[in-house]
C-alpha cells in the first residue's frame, strides 16, 4: 500500500506540474480529456493510482513529449512506453544514414543534424562556413549549437544586429524550454541569456519588422547573409527521434549564394 501511495504521488507532481506547465486548471483538463475533475484532483494528490490508459490518455491530451510521457508512465509504477535508442544503435543504423543523407545532399549550404539539447549530432561539409569561425575549445565534444552560437569567442563575434539574433536564439530556446521534456535546457538557458548580459546585450530585444530574420555573418571572405529553416520527423514514436531536428540553412541573396557554390560545390 506505501509504495503505491508513493507511486502515486511522485505521478501526480508529474501530472501538476505538466498541467500548469500548459496553463489548464484540473476542470479544463477534465472537460478536455473527458474525465472528472475529482478524479484529476484524486491523481494529481496520489488519492487514486491511474491505470496505464489513463497515464497515456492525459499525456496525449497535454501534448508531452515523448520522453516525459515515459516519466510519466514510470512513475505510476508502468514500463516505458516508448524507446530510447542511440543513433549509433543498430535499429538506428539505417535512419542515420538517411538523415545523413539529407544533410549531404543540402551542400553546398551548410545543414546540422542536433539533439533536444542542441548538441550537434552531425553535419554535412558545408557547416565549415559556421565552425571555422567558433574557437576550437568550444568544438569538443558534445559540441552545443547555442553555446557555439553566443558563446563571445563564438559565432557571436561575427554576427551582425548580434542583440536581434540573439534575443531569437534565446526567445526559441525558452519556448522549447517551456514545452519539452529533456533536462538541462533551463540551465542552457540560464547560461545563453548570462552571455547576452555579459556583452550588453538586451536577451528579449524584438526584432525589427521582416519577413523573415537573417542570420548575417562578418565573414573573412566577404559579408554573408543567411536563413535557416528546422525539420523534425514526423510520427517518431521512440524519445531520440522525436527529439533531434535538422537545422538547414539557405542564402539569402545572390553574393552568398556564389559564395557557398563556389565553395562546397
Amino acid at each position: 500500500m506505501t509504495a503505491a501511495i508513493v507511486s502515486g504521488t511522485a505521478f501526480g507532481s508529474l501530472l501538476r506540474e505538466w498541467r500548469q506547465r500548459r496553463r489548464l486548471t484540473q476542470l479544463d483538463l477534465g472537460i478536455q480529456a473527458d474525465v472528472s475533475a475529482r478524479h484529476l484532483s484524486f491523481l494529481e494528490t496520489g488519492r487514486s493510482r491511474p491505470s496505464r490508459e489513463m497515464v497515456l490518455h492525459l499525456a496525449e491530451e497535454l501534448d508531452v513529449p515523448l520522453r516525459g510521457r515515459n516519466e510519466l508512465m514510470m512513475a505510476a509504477g508502468f514500463a516505458p512506453a516508448y524507446t530510447e535508442h542511440g543513433l549509433d544503435d543498430a535499429e538506428m543504423i539505417e535512419v542515420h544514414r538517411s538523415l545523413q543523407r539529407i544533410l549531404d545532399g543540402h551542400a553546398p549550404y551548410p545543414a546540422v543534424l542536433v539533439d533536444g539539447m542542441w548538441n550537434l549530432v552531425a553535419a554535412n561539409g558545408a557547416a565549415g562556413l559556421l565552425t571555422e569561425l567558433v574557437d576550437p575549445e568550444l568544438l569538443t565534444s558534445p559540441i552545443n549549437v547555442l553555446r557555439a552560437s553566443l558563446h563571445p569567442r563564438g559565432l557571436a563575434r561575427y554576427v551582425v544586429d548580434l542583440e536581434e539574433y540573439a534575443a531569437h536564439l534565446v526567445s526559441r530556446l525558452r519556448r522549447q524550454a517551456e514545452r519539452a521534456a529533456t533536462t538541462g535546457l533551463r540551465a542552457l538557458l540560464d547560461e545563453l541569456v548570462g552571455y547576452c548580459r555579459d556583452a550588453g546585450l538586451d536577451p528579449t530585444a524584438h526584432p525589427r519588422d521582416r519577413i523573415v530574420l537573417p542570420l548575417r555573418l562578418r565573414h573573412p571572405d566577404r559579408e554573408l547573409t543567411l536563413f535557416s529553416t528546422v525539420a523534425v520527423l514526423g510520427a517518431p514514436l521512440d524519445v531520440t527521434l522525436e527529439e533531434i531536428a535538422i537545422e538547414s540553412f539557405f542564402p539569402a541573396d545572390d553574393v552568398t549564394a556564389a559564395y557557398l557554390r563556389k565553395r562546397f560545390a
